[in-house]
């Protein structure tokens, strides 16, 4: 499914601000793995996103989905393979267009397009059914301009969107991190289900550890651009805050997020 074999990732090199993002990170997810990542400040996690979604290139190693090596894909390329929800309500849509417009690009994340009609009735009725399951009252306001919704509800479209097309990989960087406790555990909650029911292949970063014991069946903690503690399933699910603490307390020098006890 998703293979990462030993990306390296340097920024500013041979300047006083170099500084090594991935050092030499492995990681495999299988058909259906959903891994929450959680790490130290400046532990590599957005650039570990970034790097799989072809926002950036790695320096060394490769990245594989389904088997293809997609090293030299650009990110627009890479868009048929992946869905993302970023940290930031309002960089998943686009503000002056309607909802349905925005679905309706969605659906044709990766496609050529042509000059066909992009909406239809048949399109409308799917995209109601869709946004009726986040029970926010949206299928009701297809042609309002996603401007014009709360944080939450853009997030939870986002969301949607991002699984519309069932992505083979959904990359979810801090998605509830600038929401607030009530719109966070509504996103938490939709995203549990929209992962389960697609059987969505997910590599999500998170500041919240209990987001990152709640959700998943794996878990990887990284520091310094390495993966420096795992745990799958079975593990996991004995797993508590305390334990993940208890982990962290072992890197040598390493500051924890300070929101990452945030509930």
């Amino acid at each position: 499914m998703l293979s990462i074999d030993r990306i390296e990732k340097t920024f500013f090199p041979g300047t006083v601000n170099e500084r090594r993002a991935l050092a030499g990170l492995s990681l495999r997810l299988d058909e259906g793995d959903f891994v929450t990542v959680i790490g130290s400040n400046g532990a590599g996690k957005s650039t570990l996103l970034n790097a799989v979604a072809g926002r950036l290139g790695v320096d060394s190693g490769s990245i594989e989905i389904d088997g293809r090596r997609v090293n030299r894909l650009r990110e627009f390329q890479r868009a048929r393979y992946i869905g993302r929800v970023f940290q930031d309500p309002m960089a998943g849509t686009a503000p002056n267009l309607t909802i349905e417009q925005n679905l309706s690009l969605a659906v044709r994340r990766g496609q050529s397009r042509g000059l066909g009609r992009s909406l239809t009735r048949k399109l409308r009725d799917r995209f109601r059914e869709e946004l009726g399951s986040l029970e926010l009252g949206l299928e009701n306001r297809l042609t309002a301009k996603v401007g014009l919704l709360s944080g939450g509800q853009r997030q939870a479209l986002s969301l949607l969107m991002a699984g519309f097309t069932h992505p083979r990989i959904l990359l979810l960087d801090e998605h509830t991190a600038a929401l607030d406790p009530q719109r966070a555990a509504l996103v938490t909650d939709l995203t549990e289900r929209i992962v389960s029911q697609g059987g969505l292949t997910t590599l999500m970063v998170t500041h919240n550890m209990e987001q990152a014991l709640q959700l998943g069946n794996r878990l990887i903690m990284m520091h310094e651009g390495r993966i420096v503690f795992e745990a799958d399933a079975e593990r996991k699910r004995k797993l508590t805050v305390a334990g993940l603490l208890a982990e962290f307390g072992k890197i040598k020098g390493a500051q924890l997020d300070d929101r990452a006890l945030l509930t």
